[in-house]
């Protein structure tokens, strides 16, 4: 079972939160992480955009990816959210069975 990194950006902190504890609660995600103050420069709606986000990141499985990004996409404030994954090629072996464990459904 592979663990997956998930990067999600929000609104705000409070947002990043509110998404990442329900992920927890429903296990499709074993731990999330709020980092506030984040500074985006992004292009939207054709027009150069700099705001105030903050990120979220997200540890779960392969096996629980597909359901831990339709549930974000649901839960967000925004019309087409960041959200993106990437594999974990190492770690802490004890820590990768830990995710594995809180996040079987």
């Amino acid at each position: 079972m592979a663990v997956m990194i998930v990067y999600v950006t929000a609104a705000d902190a409070e947002a990043a939160a509110r998404i990442g504890r329900v992920l927890v609660t429903e296990r499709l995600a074993a731990c999330a992480n709020v980092l506030a103050g984040l500074r985006s420069i992004y292009s939207w709606e054709g027009a150069v955009q700099d705001a105030t986000e903050a990120a979220l990141i997200l540890k779960t499985t392969s096996e629980r990816l597909d359901a831990a990004i339709a549930r974000i996409k649901a839960l967000h404030t925004y019309d087409c959210p960041c959200i993106e994954a990437w594999p974990v090629a190492a770690g802490l072996p004890a820590y990768l069975d830990w995710v594995a464990r809180e996040t079987d459904g």
